[in-house]
């Protein structure tokens, strides 16, 4: 059987998740296991932030103490980045010598979507004006009205009422259902 290429959850310190994908490309490089190991992912988000009336943008790790390593889980390289300076271990281990499972394709899906990486399009059966439910997120249950699209990003500006007002609020294709 062909081994094939997947996601795996590898547990590092918190706040080290930079500094060990960084070692973790560079013993790729320098072991020549780049047949095994393909992209390596602190998985995080672009988030917006106003103090004292100014506005900046800074990333928030959305997983703190984890990356996400794409790879074909053979002895060498399941060796390699178990004994890379910072990690701890695989997610998913049952221990004692046995590889860990990989991450659903759904569940990384979702990840890479937040942070638009995603290259696989969701179609929708909605479109501008139409009725749609908010199933995931902090909106979850919300019903609203889309107001825009976007299919490069794969969003859409839904129009919910917050507080007795109409508020647009970005959500991705993924988490939103047309309302009856």
């Amino acid at each position: 059987m062909a081994e094939e290429k997947q996601w795996y959850v590898v547990n590092t310190y918190a706040g080290h998740e930079n500094r060990v994908k960084e070692n973790l490309q560079r013993r790729v490089e320098t072991m020549g296991i780049e047949d095994n190991l393909f992209r390596i992912l602190v998985a995080e988000e672009k988030e917006i932030e106003f103090k004292n009336g100014k506005k900046s943008e800074k990333m928030r790790n959305l997983f703190p103490g984890y990356l996400f390593v794409e790879m074909i889980m053979t002895d060498e390289a399941w060796y390699i980045v178990r004994n890379t300076p910072g990690v701890t271990g695989f997610i998913g281990s049952s221990g004692g010598g046995a590889k860990p499972f990989p991450v659903s394709p759904d569940e990384i899906e979702s990840i890479l979507r937040r942070m638009g990486m995603s290259d696989r399009k969701v179609v929708v059966n909605f479109k501008v004006g139409d009725r749609v439910r908010i199933t995931n997120g902090p909106f979850g249950g919300i019903e609203g009205r889309v107001d825009s699209m976007s299919d490069d990003a794969q969003t859409a500006m839904v129009l919910t009422i917050l507080f007795g007002r109409e508020t647009p609020t970005e959500i991705a294709y993924i988490d939103l259902e047309k309302a009856d």
